[in-house]
């Protein structure tokens, strides 16, 4: 990646009982592509006492993708899916003029010991699709394509690039590719690329114009078409971006959308517990953050 225009480190964040890694936004590069936000979940493991309970929050404007390397999540929301996500599956759900939804450690684990690793990413809606109906959709990892080139496994997670298409249902231009290596090969995929483009090392490293960059670190190009790097053995890493919007997009608290006024209805409405409830947990819910206003 000889074009690296800006290299983002993690910052850490917290989830309530979590603390993330945060990759996105940031404050000299807000999205990358249609990607508006990036935290690394993990890796932390859990003793039989300890579980993820994400309560009932809202989303708008935004398609949410969830990708695990460890562990499992119960994921509910108020279309009526109930759907367990495990390791190297996809959870894209289409939030646009409004949903709720949970994510909660499975039943079944709650009184083990569990690991939990993985990707939560938020996908901005175009302009016109941001108050679309919502939807919600599980991919298994085996319907996610896959190839190889030398000692390089390439899976597509969402997207069109490098003559594949994802069944991810995506509704804007971009690509999101998981790349891992047996060997130290060089990788020449800018010409498959297109928009902007960020590469975000999970483990082992990448080396670029003599630099070497670490696990943890997203390098964001200067132009996608340019991408080329070496790779080296043990790694894996992702690259992610597509065309950007022409419009800019605000985020407020787990709201995405092309104004502020948006932002601000979206806020009182669920203030006033005006959005659906989820079956079964129509009591909770996540209070909207007040004092960090």
């Amino acid at each position: 990646m000889s074009n690296i225009d800006l290299i983002i480190e993690e910052r850490a964040a917290s989830i309530g009982k979590f603390m993330v890694g945060r990759l996105l936004p940031f404050r000299e590069k807000r999205m990358v592509g249609p990607f508006i936000f990036i935290d690394h979940m993990g890796p932390v493991q859990m003793n039989e006492r300890e579980n993820m309970d994400v309560l009932p929050h809202p989303h708008i404007g935004l398609s949410t993708l969830t990708f695990l390397f460890e562990g499992s999540i119960m994921h509910r929301d108020t279309l009526g899916t109930e759907v367990e996500i495990k390791p190297g599956a996809v959870n894209w759900m289409t939030a646009g003029k409004g949903i709720v939804h949970s994510e909660r450690t499975p039943e079944y684990l709650r009184h083990s010991t569990k690991a939990m690793h993985g990707l939560q990413i938020w996908v901005a809606l175009p302009k016109e699709l941001e108050f679309m109906e919502p939807e919600f959709f599980h991919i298994e990892k085996d319907q996610l394509p896959a190839w190889t080139d030398g000692a390089l496994q390439y899976k597509l997670i969402a997207g069109e690039a490098c003559g594949h298409s994802s069944a991810v249902p995506v509704y804007s231009k971009l690509y999101m590719i998981e790349i891992k290596s047996t060997a130290t090969q060089t990788v020449e995929i800018g010409s498959e690329l297109y928009g902007e483009s960020g590469l975000y090392i999970l483990e082992g490293s990448i080396e670029s114009d003599g630099n070497v960059y670490q696990p943890k670190q997203l390098l964001v190009a200067k132009d996608s078409s340019l991408c080329s790097f070496t790779i080296h053995a043990g790694s894996t890493i992702y690259i992610f971006g597509g065309e950007p919007f022409p419009e800019e997009r605000f985020i407020d608290w787990n709201f995405v959308a092309t104004s502020k006024e948006i932002l601000a209805e979206a806020k009182q409405k669920w203030i006033a517990q005006e959005f659906p409830k989820i079956k079964g947990e129509e009591n909770e819910f996540v209070p909207y953050p007040m004092q960090k206003r």
